[in-house]
């Protein structure tokens, strides 16, 4: 059992620690301050190959494993963790399309949308159906040669400034539970659509997050990906990784925290002593790290699960995005803890770590629905035993 990272992987990690100091850091306050969408950076993000990581290369993107994916997210958002949330994001709505797209879309879509010249949204939860994601009611109803799209859409990131699409409608009867959904690819501006404002957030503030809504939208059939009630099968496909990239989000703001925190501690004295000197503070220090690396060697075991297709791999990927986030989130409230006042003002990043890692404890599936995830599974004959 081999846990070292390939020299490929290693280069991998700097490169994406390189485009986070030279692109994301220096702007970060900034972005959060305006609440500003970084379209420009995005579109280089896509130039170096960070907007199509695990899109096989024949469809257009650089053909990475998930675990590589991992590891880029995590030093990108040691960076801009609001900013590299709305690049998995992409991410996903990429890698669905060009899966389970037809041929003609793929060649309409994929290679701007890996390259940044386009960018794409996800969108599945509603004002009404959020964990209850199976009883969404945006329909689209066939009409001849296209669907007719009626509903709206919450919390969409991206909404209002991305090119594309991907909607989840029901397509079977009200009833039908997961089985009567579908998803299309729908261009952003088509005839019929309206965003709502961007919504005023916590965090996360360098992307808009909008309604969006559908009024007799006329979307082509061949705009479908896969077939028709594939649909919630596919969302939950491409959710399983974007709990693996929110989480490895989680691991960058968290790992950006424990470097501030080590080199506040050396700095800081008080009773004529570095702080980092203080058995109490040392002991806190410790805790964090190992709960970080606890955290990190789980998404990479559930990425690992997730590139060799086991079949455990959703399971051990909500367990891996609830871990992760909940100590995500804590690491960088102790951090903030730990610089006392300094951690509060908005010259010190720590407030805006605390900020951006809370909603990774809601989006991609709340944290409580990644244990019923788990828990279900868990429960089947045998594989409790498969933990071992």
């Amino acid at each position: 059992m081999d846990f070292a990272l390939s020299d490929d992987q290693r280069a991998l990690q700097q490169a994406a620690a390189d485009f986070a100091r030279a692109e994301l850091a220096p702007h970060a306050a900034e972005w959060d301050a305006t609440a500003h969408f970084p379209v420009e950076v995005i579109r280089r993000a896509g130039e170096a190959g960070f907007l199509a990581i695990y899109v096989d290369e024949a469809r257009g993107g650089l053909g990475l494993s998930r675990l590589d994916a991992a590891l880029i997210f995590e030093q990108l958002a040691q960076g801009c963790v609001s900013t590299t949330a709305y690049l998995t994001i992409h991410n996903m709505a990429t890698w669905m399309i060009a899966n389970w797209g037809s041929e003609a879309l793929r060649e309409r879509w994929i290679e701007r949308l890996a390259s940044g010249e386009l960018l794409a949204s996800y969108c599945l939860t509603e004002p009404g159906a959020g964990s209850d994601a199976a009883s969404l009611s945006t329909r689209a109803v066939r009409d001849g040669g296209d669907y007719c799209l009626t509903g709206s859409k919450m919390f969409i990131s991206g909404a209002g400034a991305t090119d594309v699409l991907v909607v989840m409608a029901r397509t079977g009867a009200a009833d039908s539970g997961a089985a009567g959904i579908s998803t299309f690819l729908v261009p952003a501006d088509s005839a019929g659509i309206e965003y709502g404002k961007n919504e005023e957030k916590m965090g996360w503030k360098s992307q808009p997050t909008r309604l969006v809504s559908f009024d007799a939208v006329r979307v082509p059939a061949g705009n479908r990906l896969g077939e028709e009630g594939e649909g919630f099968k596919l969302a939950m496909k491409g959710l399983d990784g974007g709990r693996l990239n929110i989480a490895s989000c989680s691991l960058g703001a968290a790992q950006q925290a424990l470097t501030l925190s080590r080199d506040y501690l050396h700095e800081r004295r008080q009773f004529g002593r570095e702080l980092a000197t203080f058995q109490a503070l040392q002991f806190k220090f410790a805790d964090m790290a190992s709960e970080l690396l606890s955290a990190r060697l789980m998404v990479r075991h559930a990425a690992w699960q997730l590139d060799r297709g086991d079949p455990q791999a959703p399971a051990h990927c909500a367990m891996a995005k609830r871990l992760a986030t909940d100590i995500g989130f804590q690491v960088c409230n102790d951090a903030l803890q730990l610089h006392g006042g300094y951690g509060y003002i908005r010259e010190y990043p720590l407030e805006r770590l605390v900020r951006d890692t809370r909603v990774h404890q809601i989006l991609e599936g709340t944290n409580e629905i990644m244990r019923l995830i788990a828990a279900r599974r868990l429960f089947e004959p045998g594989v409790v035993e498969l933990l071992q």
